[in-house]
């Protein structure tokens, strides 16, 4: 390493939504393009991407912790079940968007709930590398001392970024102050957990085209360590649920093509995985 050195964890969001997800993780994580991925517990094909992670036990799988619902036509519910505890909305589902989850959710019912994904996926068999979450949920202000917390319970590193200000939801979540995440971010990296120098996420347009979109991302890469949120998958039912379905599925033939990791290359970044995080913070 030198002061100028760049590093990415290449990351594949949201694991489990879908069919396709889990087999464009598990094709591009053999391929070591993808350096890891977490899954989303609550949704329907989380048990296909457990059978996967127990017969391939060497994947880099984390738990994508969630509390939104935001596809159309598409739900999932909590583990926990549907109470008078804010964490659905009047169909019994969570809610569509992070705005609305920090309005009505409980705190002891996102801990609740949060506790009990993370522990569904050990049960499930899953060697959980890590810990992150589901379009910046877990981590707004409300909740974010409940992230770090099942951090050191689990002994599992968290996606942390140094500037708060600069984590890619910020769009869409609302108002935010710092001062919350600034103090668990802190407490976490006390212990030993790696802070990332910038979270990026799938480039949702392409004014110039697919390539100039990731030649612009991995060119703004800092010095340091950055989580790139990717969101791959084949084509299938993907193109039924999601409007960015084509950003998903051009992001998995992007990588899969090399064309990717070509780029990168040409940057001098090096991708980086997240299992090491785990077992240095344990003292493996």
């Amino acid at each position: 390493m030198s002061p100028t050195s760049r590093f990415a964890v290449i990351h594949e969001d949201d694991v489990g939504m879908n069919h396709g997800a889990n087999v464009a993780f598990l094709e591009l994580q053999e391929a070591g393009i993808c350096t890891a991925g977490s899954v989303m517990v609550p949704c329907p094909w989380f048990a296909e991407a457990a059978q996967m992670a127990r017969r391939n036990p060497q994947l880099d799988l984390g738990v994508h912790l969630t509390l939104n619902s935001e596809a159309r036509g598409y739900k999932w519910r909590p583990l926990t079940g549907v109470t008078d505890n804010g964490l659905t909305d009047a169909s019994g589902f969570f809610w569509d968007n992070v705005p609305d989850v920090r309005r009505h959710a409980r705190p002891d019912a996102v801990e609740a709930e949060l506790r009990t994904q993370v522990q569904a996926a050990l049960d499930a068999g899953i060697d959980v590398t890590h810990l992150d979450c589901h379009m910046g949920a877990a981590m707004m202000p409300e909740f974010v001392g409940i992230y770090e917390r099942l951090g050191a319970e689990f002994g599992l590193p968290l996606l942390l970024m140094q500037d708060y200000r600069t984590f890619s939801v910020m769009g869409y979540v609302g108002p935010v102050t710092t001062e919350e995440y600034d103090r668990a971010r802190d407490r976490a990296a006390s212990r030993g957990n790696p802070v990332v120098a910038l979270q990026a996420e799938t480039p949702w347009a392409w004014p110039n085209g697919q390539d100039a979109a990731y030649r612009d991302l991995f060119s703004s890469l800092p010095p340091g360590t950055s989580w790139l949120a990717l969101h791959f998958s084949t084509d299938g039912e993907i193109s039924l649920i999601d409007s960015e379905a084509q950003f998903r599925i051009s992001d998995y033939e992007l990588f899969r093509s090399g064309r990717a990791g070509e780029m990168l290359a040409a940057e001098e970044i090096t991708p980086v995985g997240v299992r090491p995080w785990r077992e240095q913070l344990r003292g493996a």
